[in-house]
Formats: structure tokens, sequence, C-alpha cells
């Protein structure tokens, strides 16, 4: 198979992909969607399955702490569990991009309608508000497109990594106070590059080239590898089996 680790980024998505001959190339995205329509050369058709570091399948009322997947994944990451965002309910996301409400007050207007629609009532993480567009684009395009929901699964990069370090958690971070982290950047590409990544696909170089942020870069190759063991079948989903929302969409987390 031909796999994808896709991460978002500013202004898009960066895609890892890995040929069936183990050929590793990254890409930069403008939508997702071109990720799956992608024309000739070889190098550029579409994979036959996707791992992306964002949340797919949205619940109409949340619990304490998030979906059932951020529940069971946290007590895994040790000290990177705040790296796991609770998501709100189908509603707050899509209230942050509702027309009627102007720009300036959507985060407040999403904080309300998640606040009433969580038990007990919760408002919406700023980190979290800023990547709604994204989980609407992905939610949006899965309800246009259903074939693509046996295609394209949710992953998150510390699980994968907890994954790739033996089921062991990190213990240092890849950015502190929003900036890089060299020595958890370093860390993280060590694994991949023991997984079988180039170090040139995984480099700040590359990075650079494509306009995206290292840690974004690496994020999608860890989606990747997680993409690899999806194929293989020896993926694990948080909660097993996965929870499905009211569109049918599935609720889990692979790695």
């Amino acid at each position: 198979m031909r796999v994808a680790g896709v991460d978002g980024c500013k202004g898009g998505w960066v895609a890892v992909i890995v040929a069936p001959d183990g050929t590793t190339s990254a890409r930069r995205l403008g939508s997702l969607a071109e990720l799956f329509d992608a024309p000739s050369p070889p190098e550029m058709i579409a994979p036959d399955l996707v791992a992306i570091d964002m949340p797919i399948g949205l619940p109409e009322t949340v619990e304490a702490k998030g979906r059932a997947p951020e529940r069971l994944v946290r007590p895994l990451l040790g000290g990177r569990q705040s790296s796991v965002f609770s998501m709100p309910s189908r509603a707050a996301v899509y209230a942050s991009v509702d027309p009627a409400v102007p720009e300036e007050a959507r985060y407040r207007h999403a904080c309300a309608v998640a606040r009433a629609t969580s038990t007990p009532p919760r408002a919406v993480a700023k980190q979290a508000f800023h990547i709604f567009p994204k989980i609407i684009e992905i939610d949006t395009l899965l309800r246009a497109r259903p074939a693509l929901q046996a295609r394209l699964f949710e992953c998150h990069p510390e699980v994968s990594f907890w994954a790739l370090n033996g089921q062991v958690p990190l213990d240092v971070a890849k950015k502190v106070k929003n900036a890089p982290h060299a020595p958890g950047l370093a860390l993280r590409r060590a694994l991949l590059e023991a997984a079988g990544f180039a170090p040139a696909i995984l480099s700040a170089a590359t990075a650079r080239a494509l306009k995206v942020g290292a840690d974004d870069l690496i994020d999608a190759a860890a989606a990747a590898w997680t993409a690899g063991r999806l194929a293989r079948g020896a993926a694990t989903s948080f909660p097993t089996p996965p929870e499905r929302d009211a569109l049918g969409l599935p609720i889990a987390i692979w790695a």
C-alpha cells in the first residue's frame, strides 16, 4: 500500500508519503482533498491509506475530559498528556465558523455552545479553537465522500511516538513555550530514523523548503508510521472498537 501521514500546518497541511517500495516524499497541501485527488506523476499518486493528526468524529454531547479516545490515551503519555486536547461537541466546533456571529465574538460563542453541550459545563481551549477550521474541513470531506472513511484514520503524534518507543512516553517536549525544542525534535527524529525514515525527509532543511514547522513535518512522519501499521493490520485503536458519532463517523485514535 501507499500510505501517508498528515499534520496541520499554517495555511494548510503537510503530508509524508511512503510508497510501496519504501520511497518517502513530503508535500505541502492547501487542502486535504488534494491528497486524495493527486494527479500524475507517480510520486503524486493518491495514498491508499492516511493517518492524520486531527480529530475525526464529533459527539453531540461531551463528558468530562473529552471524547473516549482522549480519555484513554492521556494516561499513556506521562508528562505529555497536555498535548491531547479535549474536543467539544459538533455544535461547538461549528459555532466557531458561524457566519451569523461576528468573527471577533466566535470564540465566546463557541465556548457558550460548548458549555451547553458538556457535562460538567466546559469552555473551549484556545489551542483547540484554532484548529476547528481544519476539523471542519475533515468532517465536511468525510461526509461528502463517505468512501474515504475507509482510508482516513485519526492518530495523535505523541501516541504514535509512545508506540514507537516501546510503549514508553517521551519525557522531552518538541516545543517549549511555543518554540521548537531541539532535544525533543532530535529524540523524535532518532525514533523515526530507527523505524526506517531517511534523515533527509525529517530534516529542518526539508521543513524550510516546504515552509512548514520542523515539528509539523516530524508529526506527519509519525502519522505515516501509524498509517503503515494500519495497512499491516498491526495498529491499535483507542477505544477498541472505535465509537461512532451521530453521523456514523468513527471516533478513535490509532497507534
